[in-house]
């Protein structure tokens, strides 16, 4: 018999009830046993089956590191809850205690009065770092790395290496002891060694005998998110370091930061390509929204996606003579332009994640062009006499079904070139293809391939030459 896997949610799920008997009991000391078998991330995501008075009690009841861990993996809104409802105390326990990125990207959100009241309860070491991160563009290496490392120097003998991790290391805030740097007195970036090379060398042996260059996977505080996500991909990496301008070594990217970006950029292609707004890759979460908030993040595309649907029906009365005569024209029009469309967004969609990915640039773009064209010039004849076969049997009337044939492979080579050259054109001039390319493909081939339809009509048809 074959077991369902149990998800993280159910995880949680298990232990609701003898949760919520021992809230209902009052019974802490049980209750507080029970929570140290719950793994930090999924009471993270389950805590919200929780009252929200329960949840401080939940929270409250937690180990410090634990308390930390399950905040970190905590929405928004539940931290800020958290944090007007805990203790001064307790609130700058986790502050302090929490990964440098992690607290970064918590104070990007609140309200400058909030994080005055905030920033008064940290170390002022932790307020300056907090405001050296805030400064970095959002998306960039800057923003997304953490400055908690630890820095060996290429002097120091395997030995001593080992020791400076053991004394330096925080579970809390290092987030990742796989690769560690090597720098000079003035923090210039030299290599890296491993932890597993750490344990096998020769005591004695010194750290710039045995360390590797990082020449090749260091980026600057300014690099993109883009670069970053596919040096990880092409070079399979679990870190990365950060530099500053003059090569000072000032963070590293850790692979759950761009798991976690990979994650908001998927959402946000994924929302965007389904007409709605994207808020950075922010998910949209039943548990989380109402209907007034997805009215807020649907309505705008479809007013805009409505007012290029005005064009459509300006078309259809502009050849209304042409349908009062031949009706049977008519019963084709959403075939051709359902057809068109799911053309045109099969070939944008694979520009967009071209681009996305860096398969298509630019540069190179002439090459796919010529593919894509050869491409839809063998699917516009197929679709074609497809057509043209679906026509006679429902029509049973040769010039139209000629029309309908015509029309389909003319809109199918359309559609195709249209999904071509929007996404490039919209990378060309710095805006988002994901954005733009899929409505407008969409309208274009609706407006453009009724006037095909009726134009070709017009001439082939006798009665409509008149």
């Amino acid at each position: 018999m074959k077991i369902k896997p149990i998800n993280k949610v159910d995880i949680f799920a298990l232990f609701l009830p003898e949760i919520k008997n021992f809230l209902r009991e009052r019974n802490f000391s049980s209750l507080k046993n029970t929570l140290k078998n719950i793994p930090s991330m999924d009471l993270a995501e389950g805590i919200k089956q929780l009252e929200e008075k329960e949840r401080v009690l939940v929270f409250k009841l937690l180990g410090p590191k634990k308390a930390i861990e399950v905040f970190e993996g905590l929405p928004f809104e539940d931290q800020k809850y958290l944090l007007d409802n805990l203790e001064n105390e307790e609130v700058s326990a986790i502050l302090n205690e929490m990964a440098s990125d992690e607290r970064a990207d918590l104070f990007k959100d609140l309200k400058p009065k909030v994080v005055k009241k905030l920033t008064n309860l940290m170390k002022k070491e932790e307020v300056d770092d907090l405001n050296r991160l805030l400064k970095y563009p959002e998306n960039t290496a800057g923003s997304l790395m953490t400055t908690e490392l630890i820095e060996l120097r290429p002097s120091m003998t395997a030995k001593k290496a080992l020791l400076t991790v053991q004394e330096n290391y925080r579970p809390l805030q290092i987030k990742d002891i796989n690769s560690i740097y090597v720098t000079d007195e003035n923090h210039n970036l030299l290599g890296e060694v491993t932890l597993q090379m750490l344990i096998i060398a020769v005591p004695d042996q010194l750290i710039k005998d045995i360390m590797a260059s990082v020449d090749w996977i260091k980026v600057d505080t300014n690099t993109p998110k883009t670069k970053i996500a596919k040096n990880f991909e092409k070079y399979d990496l679990l870190n990365m370091p950060v530099v500053d301008s003059e090569n000072r070594l000032v963070g590293i990217i850790t692979i759950d930061d761009v798991v976690e970006l990979i994650r908001k950029e998927t959402t946000k292609e994924i929302y965007e390509i389904g007409k709605m707004s994207s808020k950075e890759g922010e998910e949209i979460r039943y548990s989380q929204i109402g209907s007034l908030g997805l009215v807020k993040r649907r309505a705008g595309w479809l007013m805009f996606l409505l007012m290029f649907d005005f064009l459509t029906g300006t078309v259809l009365k502009t050849f209304e003579h042409a349908l009062t005569n031949v009706v049977a024209l008519t019963f084709f029009i959403p075939m051709l332009l359902d057809t068109g469309g799911n053309a045109g967004n099969q070939t944008a969609i694979t520009i967009i994640r071209g681009l996305g990915t860096g398969d298509v640039t630019l540069e190179g773009a002439r090459k796919v062009i010529k593919v894509e064209l050869v491409a839809a010039l063998f699917m516009g004849a197929i679709v074609g006499l497809v057509a043209f076969v679906r026509a006679v049997l429902l029509q049973e009337s040769p010039l139209v079904a000629i029309v309908v044939g015509l029309t389909m492979t003319a809109i199918v080579l359309l559609a195709i070139m249209t999904g071509i050259f929007l996404p490039l054109v919209s990378k060309k001039f710095g805006l988002d293809p994901a954005v733009l390319a899929g409505p407008i493909t969409t309208s274009i081939v609706d407006v453009v391939g009724l006037i095909i339809y009726f134009k070709i009509a017009q001439a082939i048809i006798p009665v409509l030459k008149m």
